[in-house]
């Protein structure tokens, strides 16, 4: 009969992969190696194993808690638009605070999720890939619900990924802590969407 996980089981893979996900970011997937994540940990290989049977399991725990982490954004905005009792817009606000607010702090989460996603098997990267195909879809309804002139069916998928150009790469040059925070970048973001660069 197999052991019971015990409660620290899980707290250990959650450091585990945040230690990955910093190995994939900053040597690359292909590069990092089981060897390379157990010495970051401070941990033998055997006790890596002990956890996760393979690299690829590594990725696919990390970017399936990931996704999941970020379907559970929308839902948790969606509720607090309904419990506030927010309009529309208001709606949408919430949501760009949200997401900047998860990326500050997910940022190697986010590289892995962008970049490392196709070296999954077929199955669990079908499965990543029609999470992030549902957070687009919720994300589309946000700004249909919130512009409705603006979006029509020709450039919904374009107004939806010029909202991700201007979120999802803040990896790469919003550093927290920074001259400019991730909360002051989300109002940026929101009066961009809502006054363009007009002011």
């Amino acid at each position: 009969m197999a052991r019971p996980k015990s409660q620290q089981h899980d707290i250990k893979r959650d450091e585990i992969l945040d230690v990955a996900a910093q190995c994939f970011a900053d040597r690359s997937y292909p590069a990092a190696s089981m060897n390379d994540i157990a010495a970051a940990c401070g941990a033998s290989k055997a006790r890596l194993y002990h956890y996760y049977e393979s690299k690829e399991a590594i990725l696919f725990d990390l970017l399936d808690r990931y996704t999941q982490r970020l379907l559970a954004l929308i839902a948790q905005a969606e509720a607090t638009a309904q419990r506030r009792n927010l309009d529309d817009r208001a709606a949408l606000h919430e949501l760009v605070r949200a997401f900047l607010q998860e990326y500050e702090t997910s940022a190697t989460r986010h590289v892995a999720l962008l970049n490392d996603t196709k070296f999954l098997g077929p199955a669990q990267r079908e499965l990543v890939l029609d999470r992030q195909r549902d957070v687009v879809s919720a994300v589309t309804r946000f700004l249909r619900r919130a512009y409705p002139q603006r979006l029509q069916a020709g450039n919904q998928t374009a107004v939806t990924m010029m909202l991700f150009g201007m979120i999802n790469w803040t990896f790469t040059w919003l550093r927290p802590g920074g001259a400019m925070s991730y909360a002051a970048f989300a109002e940026e973001v929101i009066a961009m969407l809502e006054h363009g660069l007009k002011g």
